[in-house]
């Protein structure tokens, strides 16, 4: 995989593992109430399901770019415009507060772990990640099974990243990223960063 895919790839991932989602919120009220290493301990729960669904969507993968390069294209797409729409819906999601999740019992690392996973497995979301937006990085000509190997190791590197980060804020700054307006601004940080990757990789002149 060449550097200027992962300059393409890196910051519009690293977005989407920041948007504050059920798991990223799970993660900061863990950490707001059962600490920093709790919280990001149990997020290997959530990068458990994240392997299952990598490992899933690869063979699938596989198999479609085997048989069809024209298919690869209409995922490339279908992924650029999935980019567009997660930043449209970043950009209006409202800013409200997550006071309820911060009211999370006092619970062991097991059990937390098994909230991130189940939260994760059932979030159709995740699933387009790993079927739509990957696809937009792989080369049909070369080996796709080392590729989506390899995104998926910077993606859950990134997600890992982003688990600590929630965990710290909630334990740290809980309260300050609660504030609406406060996570408003963050929402359309990362509601920009994809629509500019989004931009850049229409305006690529990769294969498809």
């Amino acid at each position: 995989m060449d550097l200027s895919t992962l300059l393409l790839f890196v910051p519009a991932c690293f977005a989407l593992n920041l948007f504050p989602g059920p798991n990223n919120l799970v993660a900061l009220a863990n950490g707001q109430k059962q600490g920093f290493m709790v919280a990001w301990l149990a997020g290997l729960g959530r990068l458990l399901a994240f392997v299952v669904m990598i490992a899933l969507a690869a063979l699938g993968l596989a198999v479609i770019l085997q048989t069809s390069e024209l298919v690869f294209l209409g995922l490339k797409l279908v992924g650029a415009g999935y980019l567009f729409w997660i930043a449209l819906q970043m950009w209006r999601t409202p800013a409200a507060a997550a006071e309820s999740l911060a009211e999370t019992p006092n619970r062991g690392v097991l059990a937390l772990a098994q909230q991130e996973f189940l939260l994760a497995a059932g979030n159709p979301k995740a699933i387009l990640i790993f079927t739509a937006f990957f696809p937009q990085f792989i080369d049909p000509g070369e080996g796709v099974g080392a590729q989506f190997a390899a995104l998926g190791m910077v993606f859950l590197l990134l997600e890992w990243l982003v688990i600590a980060g929630y965990a710290a804020c909630g334990h740290v700054l809980g309260n300050w990223l609660q504030q609406p307006r406060r996570r408003q601004w963050f929402n359309r940080g990362c509601a920009s960063a994809l629509a500019v990757a989004g931009v850049g990789l229409l305006a690529s002149d990769r294969r498809g």
